[in-house]
């Protein structure tokens, strides 16, 4: 097989041939923007999931609906260490000079100008050769305050854009790593331009943490969003997202193959780019065969091992790896945390910063009180495959 030809391509955030599964959460997202376009309410949403389930590229795929669909869009990654002001005010500032060029906005968003002017003043932001040519006003956005000034911010900006006839619609990546009160200001910045009707979205994807921390940071966040799963694909949704790709390149894959590696990724979105990546380029002519599938599975694990796990374990200190190995050792989770404990003959008090500094790098979560789970499909599988070259030695 042609490598060249070779449809798949894994990679963080790469848009697979073949989107599937995914129908409804693109569906419910499309109306809601077509809703918030022409006036009506609609909830943003919160995207949640595993590592690896696709929701960065359902977000792109949300972010070209919403372009269709008249929006104007800023979109972002919440690094763990940028605020967020940092990381909105050049968005901000490059929605509001579009609106700007509209003559119906024109008043509208020399105000959002200047607000916007406040905001970078009172939070000391500075973002390259960026500059406003608008005076602050003094009272808007400027009490230093995020949950005050972003609502100020949020609420001038859907007000330049509905005088433009526009809306906007704001998406952010990685939302677990917005710190509490970044969260919190966010949320009530949402509530209040939705409040006052204005055309104003939001679409966040993050681990499945997210929407336990939204709900404490504002109790009414459970009712301000949606919050779609996006999980392991089923046995047909990942079928076609192997089949369809190989078809359309005039090439074809046995149902024994899509049966293997259906097993072999338990039918999660990047791990099945993966196999049929791996596949293709073993494969000697089509269709695809199962012994094709099954010699592609060391190259395939092995890419993962060096890249997709590795990453992410390079990230956790030696106490950090011994605790994430401890919760491997149990089998599939999630993990009581009080077994853990046991397994590393400590108590469960002792190692609650070791496990919290393990949710915050968003390694593990805790899917219900007292459990822990792993962010990253299958990572027990890497980390037993591994153990004897990653714990450290004597």
């Amino acid at each position: 097989m042609d490598p060249i030809r070779n449809p798949f391509a894994p990679g963080a955030g790469s848009k697979p041939p073949e989107l599937a599964g995914r129908d409804a959460v693109i569906q419910d997202a499309s109306i809601a923007l077509q809703r918030i376009a022409i006036g009506r309410h609609d909830k943003s949403e919160i995207l949640l999931g595993l590592r690896g389930t696709g929701k960065t590229v359902l977000l792109n795929k949300i972010e070209e609906l919403a372009e269709s669909h008249g929006h104007l869009t800023a979109f972002i990654e919440a690094p763990e260490k940028t605020p967020l002001t940092e990381l909105l005010y050049p968005k901000i500032h490059q929605i509001l000079r579009r609106l700007s060029m509209i003559e119906s906005a024109k008043a509208a968003s020399y105000k959002a100008m200047r607000a916007l002017r406040s905001f970078a003043s009172i939070f000391k932001i500075t973002a390259g050769d960026i500059s406003l040519s608008v005076d602050p006003e003094a009272g808007a956005a400027d009490s230093g305050i995020l949950e005050y000034d972003l609502s100020d911010l949020f609420v001038r900006v859907g007000e330049a854009a509905k005088s433009a006839g526009k809306a906007w619609t704001l998406l952010i990546d990685e939302v677990q790593y917005l710190s509490e009160t970044e969260l919190s200001a966010l949320i009530v910045a949402i509530h209040r331009a939705s409040q006052k009707n204005l055309p104003v979205m939001f679409f966040g994807a993050g681990l499945p943490q997210v929407a336990a921390l939204s709900g404490d940071a504002k109790s009414y966040a459970e009712r301000l969003f949606n919050y779609p799963s996006v999980g392991a694909l089923d046995y047909t949704a990942a079928v076609a997202a192997i089949r369809q790709p190989i078809m359309d390149e005039g090439e074809s894959i046995s149902d024994e193959a899509l049966e293997v590696i259906f097993s072999k990724t338990q039918g999660y979105p990047y791990f099945l780019q993966e196999w049929g990546y791996q596949a293709w380029n073993i494969a000697k002519a089509s269709p695809i065969t199962a012994s094709d599938v099954l010699q592609a599975s060391s190259a395939a694990i092995r890419r993962l091992d060096e890249g997709f796990f590795r990453v992410r374990f390079d990230r956790l200190t030696p106490k950090e790896r011994a605790y994430v190995h401890a919760m491997a050792s149990l089998g599939k989770g999630p993990y009581r945390s009080s077994d853990v404990a046991d397994a590393l003959n400590e108590n469960v008090q002792s190692l609650g910063p070791c496990r919290a500094k393990i949710i915050s790098k968003g390694m593990i979560y805790s899917p219900s009180y007292g459990d822990i789970s792993f962010t990253v499909p299958m990572f027990e599988d890497y980390l037993m495959r591994t153990a004897c070259d990653l714990l450290p030695h004597n």
